[in-house]
């Protein structure tokens, strides 16, 4: 099959979302398919071929509520008069799908649209947008949801939306199953005995960073290591909302932080792999990959009741819920006092934490392996285009 997936960035950008695409366009290459990724254009990316996926790229940023400019009709074009047999859109509010959807109509590939999580829902400046979702998820062929309850899906099925199926996110075996060959806790100066507390994602300001560094002094947990990896730590530094200097968070004694915006995938991986815990308090996620890599890396993880993170906890029982409150805007917030105890209990715990390890990699290891959700998605094309 020729496949288009479009996505606003790709590799070598960094989150949760290219990831997704990146897993899945290789594995359906592996898998013999010619897969292409439409997608923006990035100043490190040097190659239109990674890994077998042709890269098509169009500079072009934002999206139809905030505004978009650069090559967008460029990009319409190339959408309608391209000879694919399935186009998948993934994710809503941002122009790799939005200036798909006044045309879809017009486009005469099968057409699969993946919304992960409509982030924007209960935004006033998104209201006119989501009325014409309505109409516009009816003209896919299929609407593809990471989770069975969520808004989006919550959305589809009060409006209607009846050509809808359920893939999940996951974690790669071929990753997390092959020998470790770094020694993370050497290579970042983190002691063999200290207790490695991780936390993964954009320092985008809404994944928890500031949220885990008071909840890691707050608690009472000692000889014990944070650490962040994530990207632009600019970003990070900047943010006056922390409260306190960065100095201060990163001094040593029984506790420290460590911030990292260099580490490879590998590394990252290592990182897993070395980490007795998981910390993610997140704002805002649909379904987040990391969880399943906790999982994939046989450790516990405590996250806040986001996106779809307490159907992932049925689904695995891998990890425990912060305590979590939800403003208006649909945007998670971690009790902090009461999170410093959960993370004091499951330090004390050993056993415990073993009991969720063990759960979390069990469930991973039977249905949430990047290989076995790579195949539901060729599943799904074939049934679409035969």
């Amino acid at each position: 099959m020729k496949i288009l997936h479009t996505v606003e960035a790709y590799h070598p950008s960094l989150g949760g979302m290219q990831e997704v695409v990146k897993q899945l366009s290789e594995r359906l290459v592996r898998l013999g398919h010619d897969v292409t990724v439409a997608t923006g254009t990035h100043p490190l990316r040097r190659e239109t071929m990674i890994n077998g996926v042709q890269v098509k790229p169009f500079d072009i940023t934002g999206n139809s509520v905030r505004g978009m400019k650069g090559q967008m009709e460029e990009y319409k074009n190339y959408l309608l008069h391209s000879s694919f047999d399935v186009i998948t859109n993934f994710a809503a509010q941002q122009w790799a799908t939005d200036i798909a959807l006044p045309v879809l109509h017009e486009i005469k590939a099968k057409k699969v649209f993946v919304p992960t999580g409509f982030s924007g829902f209960y935004l006033l400046e998104y209201k006119e947008y989501f009325e014409q979702m309505k109409t516009w998820m009816k003209q896919y062929d299929v609407n593809v949801f990471l989770s069975d309850d969520y808004r989006d899906i919550n959305f589809a099925r009060e409006n209607g939306i009846e050509k809808n199926v359920l893939i999940t996110n996951g974690a790669g075996a071929d990753e997390f199953l092959s020998e470790v060959k770094i020694d993370i806790r050497k290579k970042l100066g983190i002691t063999s005995d200290s207790f490695l507390i991780l936390l993964v994602g954009s320092y985008s300001g809404i994944k928890g960073h500031k949220e885990a560094a008071k909840i890691f002094f707050r608690s009472k947990i000692k000889n014990a290591t944070l650490l962040l990896i994530g990207n632009n730590t600019e970003l990070l530094i900047k943010q006056k909302s922390w409260g306190y200097k960065l100095s201060s968070l990163l001094s040593g004694g029984e506790k420290k932080i460590i911030i990292r915006h260099d580490l490879s995938r590998e590394e990252t991986v290592a990182a897993y792999r070395a980490a007795d815990l998981f910390l993610f308090p997140s704002n805002i996620e649909c379904s987040p990959i990391v969880l399943f890599e906790c999982m994939a890396a046989h450790i516990p993880f405590l996250t806040t009741d986001v996106g779809n993170a307490g159907e992932i906890l049925k689904w695995s029982g891998g990890g425990l819920l912060l305590p979590t409150s939800i403003d208006s805007k649909g945007y998670s917030h971690a009790e902090i006092e009461g999170s410093a105890k959960l993370l004091n209990e499951l330090y004390m715990d050993e056993k415990e934490r073993r009991r969720l390890s063990d759960s979390g990699y069990n469930a991973w290891k039977s249905n949430f392996t990047w290989e076995t959700i790579a195949k539901k998605y060729e599943q799904l094309y074939r049934d679409l285009v035969i």
